[in-house]
């Protein structure tokens, strides 16, 4: 679904989460439309993957203190 259709639907109150409920958040909206881009990247798209997060400062990660 193309990201202008997403917004669409939010704005005029359709836009459903995946459990049902509606969307009511312009923050959320956007991390639907995100997550559907990524969906379509797999298939074919050019959208690239979420980055993941470090966990935590390498220096905590080594024990130092």
């Amino acid at each position: 679904m193309p990201s202008s259709a997403v917004m669409g639907k939010w704005k005029s109150g359709h836009l459903r989460s995946s459990s049902g409920q509606k969307v009511t958040s312009q923050k959320q909206a956007v991390a639907i439309m995100l997550s559907e881009k990524r969906t379509e990247a797999k298939h074919g798209g050019h959208y690239p993957e979420r980055k993941k997060k470090r966990s935590g400062h390498a220096s905590y990660e080594l024990g130092v203190k």
